[in-house]
């Protein structure tokens, strides 16, 4: 049977396929997967490099936000000064607690605070019981030793005269001559015990050391009295001159000498001045507050002062400019009076100042600033030097750098 409607059996069983590739070069297939890897590590690159910018700003913001924010100022001139003032200690010239050195009870006591005292004086008397009987006892062994060197003594004399005659022989001899200088020896042993208990029992009289005023008393009659610095009888000071201590600024070391006459105020005594003498330095700056410990000593003979007392030390100087800043702008410390300035642009630094005038809302700065230094109008509490800060002006932004 013939297939009349397809002439050609080939062409039927033919069908149509895909026309054949050529495979990829493995030189081709390597260098597309290296521009995906460096594609990929661009991308990742680019994503570190944002997340640390990231970072940094945050940490600039942060550091920027904690920094305190002042407002600075350029301190106004004053008028020059030839003196400051400063502040003095003053404290009696011998300053002494009496203690006791026996034991016993107080029997009575003959001065009071406010009392003045000369030197020598019987302020207090102890009893002493215990005492008095060691020394009898010991004034009985002394009598005893005192006999048995003594007939010692005798015996060595006798038979240091006898050996020469060979009545006795020469080792009882030096027997009797060793027992003399042994008891001997013992009369001075209980002499000086004796010696000891006199002096002991003398302390039961308390006297005064020096001539002074009594500041304090802490004991009444009857209280048990224990030897030694455990409990202070009395408390004398002697204030016939006073000393007075200031700490002067380094810059003015070198303008005291020993002998200078000083004025000094106090205000418990209105405007009457007391004139003092310089009579040494501490001869060494202080290195922590940078200033020289002077004492000036002060006539008291008319008892107008109190040791204890503050009082202004008036100082001469050279002629020298001062500054006017706020009284806000002062910082209290525990080293002294300070000053914040800002340096470099937005860094606080601590300086320490002496002032001079003070009216209350203003004070003058004598020492411690320059011309042109930008002056932190008021400080916060915590204030630290070193410590970067954040300028403003009234009505603008904060600038953390200072620009």
């Amino acid at each position: 049977m013939t297939n009349e409607s397809n002439p050609n059996p080939q062409q039927a069983n033919h069908h149509e396929t895909a026309p054949e590739q050529k495979p990829i070069a493995p030189r081709k297939a390597l260098a597309g997967v290296a521009i995906v890897l460096i594609v990929a590590a661009v991308l990742a690159g680019l994503g570190m490099l944002h997340r640390h910018n990231a970072d940094n700003a945050l940490a600039t913001t942060t550091t920027e936000m904690a920094a305190p924010t002042v407002i600075v100022a350029t301190p106004k001139a004053g008028a020059p000064v030839d003196s400051f003032i400063l502040p003095g200690n003053v404290t009696s010239y011998t300053d002494s607690p009496i203690y006791a050195r026996t034991a016993g009870y107080l029997t009575r006591w003959y001065f009071d605070i406010g009392a003045r005292v000369k030197k020598g004086a019987l302020l207090a008397v102890i009893a002493t019981p215990e005492v008095d009987q060691q020394l009898a006892q010991a004034q009985a062994d002394l009598n005893t030793a005192q006999a048995n060197a003594n007939n010692a003594r005798i015996q060595a004399d006798r038979y240091t005269g006898l050996v020469q005659s060979n009545a006795v022989s020469h080792q009882d001899t030096d027997t009797f001559v060793n027992q003399a200088a042994a008891t001997a020896a013992a009369v001075k042993s209980a002499q000086a015990n004796v010696e000891r208990l006199r002096q002991l029992q003398s302390f039961e009289e308390v006297y005064a050391p020096f001539d002074g005023v009594i500041t304090a008393r802490n004991i009444d009659t009857g209280q048990l009295i224990d030897p030694g610095a455990g409990k202070e009888l009395f408390h004398l000071q002697a204030i016939q001159t006073l000393r007075v201590y200031a700490n002067l600024p380094q810059i003015y070391s070198a303008n005291v000498k020993p002998g200078a006459k000083i004025d000094l105020t106090f205000t418990e005594h209105g405007g009457k001045i007391f004139q003092g003498t310089l009579v040494r330095t501490a001869e060494s700056i202080d290195p922590a507050s940078r200033t020289l410990l002077v004492e000036v000593d002060l006539d008291n003979r008319s008892g107008e002062l109190l040791p204890g007392s503050l009082a202004q030390v008036h100082f001469k100087t050279p002629a020298a400019s001062t500054f006017i800043v706020p009284a806000a702008a002062i910082i209290f410390r525990k080293e002294g009076l300070r000053l914040g300035v800002v340096i470099n642009g937005n860094v606080a630094h601590l300086v320490p100042v002496v002032i001079g005038e003070d009216d209350g809302a203003n004070v003058q700065i004598v020492t411690g600033l320059n011309i042109g230094d930008q002056v932190i109008q008021d400080p916060p509490d915590s204030l630290i030097d070193g410590e970067k800060v954040r300028i403003v002006t009234p009505g603008s932004q904060p600038n953390a750098g200072g620009k």
